[in-house]
């Protein structure tokens, strides 16, 4: 959603880049409209999954009570559990391209010709908040701001732990049969 609102240079999205850009959090009003914009937009039948959203205890808050006005709600947290150095790997590993906005990775999903997009040819990138020294930051201020978001869906049960240290295609198992089995 937020890089939606940046791409598409929305008002809304132009404030929410330059948080993203030094690997801060976004701030609670800015969060707070684009959730309740995206969730309006796509209907009250729509099952949502978010991904890097809430990061704070206030945030889940915020997207209880959005759901809420739209009589949905939290069924499931997925808490992606790894070391520091797999997630550097990955986080560092990711290119995206220019034009289509596509997504590669360097080691996990390499493109065909490297850094030309397979599917247009556009230039292959790395984002900003891609970045080692960005993504330093976003470690900071997650291990300051998330230990207690942690503990907030631990105690309304919630929470599902995954540990990450795994093939990629190990971890999407687990969390696609977790998924499966909420639906049946």
């Amino acid at each position: 959603m937020l890089r939606k609102a940046v791409k598409e240079d929305t008002e809304i999205g132009r404030k929410a880049e330059g948080f993203m850009n030094r690997g801060e959090l976004v701030p609670y009003d800015i969060m707070e409209r684009i959730i309740e914009d995206h969730v309006r937009h796509c209907g009250d039948e729509t099952c949502h999954m978010f991904d890097g959203f809430p990061r704070t205890e206030a945030q889940a808050v915020l997207l209880e009570k959005t759901l809420a006005k739209h009589g949905g709600g939290v069924d499931r947290v997925y808490y992606l559990d790894a070391s520091r150095d797999v997630f550097l790997a990955r986080l560092t590993g990711r290119r995206v391209c220019r034009v289509c906005a596509a997504n590669y990775h360097v080691i996990n999903l390499p493109p065909k010709k490297d850094g030309i997009c397979d599917t247009c040819g556009g230039e292959l990138y790395q984002r900003p908040d891609d970045m080692k020294d960005t993504i330093a930051s976003r470690f900071d201020v997650f291990d300051r701001k998330t230990e207690k978001l942690i503990s907030y869906y631990t105690d309304k049960g919630l929470l599902i732990r995954i540990n990450c240290d795994v093939d990629v295609d190990v971890l999407v198992g687990e969390i696609m049969n977790d998924l499966e089995m909420q639906a049946s």
